[in-house]
């Protein structure tokens, strides 16, 4: 799983086998150490609800896709069309962009050596 941030966007991309596991029901994890002053956790899973969201704390990230959504856009694959999804604050200048998407280029090389 990688993310990226920038200013209210928040780019969650992963590859087809954490797809995988995330289709089959399970939770993707991941961890990253700032060196020895933090680290943030982050949890990526879905849910069976039409919006995602985006709960924790500031060291410990949840984030939850909508299970339709996810499995429609699987089924779409290989595109370079991602999800977006926005996530409401205090107010409009809170609101934050969450883009999903899945990286092929891996299985794409696999199925070429192959």
């Amino acid at each position: 799983m990688k993310l990226q941030i920038e200013g209210q966007h928040l780019r969650v991309r992963i590859d087809e086998d954490e797809l995988a596991c995330l289709l089959a029901g399970e939770a993707i994890h991941a961890r990253t150490r700032f060196a020895n002053a933090f680290s943030v956790g982050f949890e990526l899973g879905l849910v069976e609800t039409e919006a995602a969201n985006l709960t924790g704390k500031a060291e410990a990230w949840k984030i939850a896709l909508p299970e339709a959504a996810v499995r429609e856009h699987a089924s779409r694959l290989p595109t370079r069309e991602g999800l977006r999804f926005s996530l409401s604050g205090a107010g409009v200048e809170d609101v934050l962009t969450l883009l999903f998407d899945v990286d092929v280029r891996d299985s794409v090389r696999r199925r070429r050596s192959s």
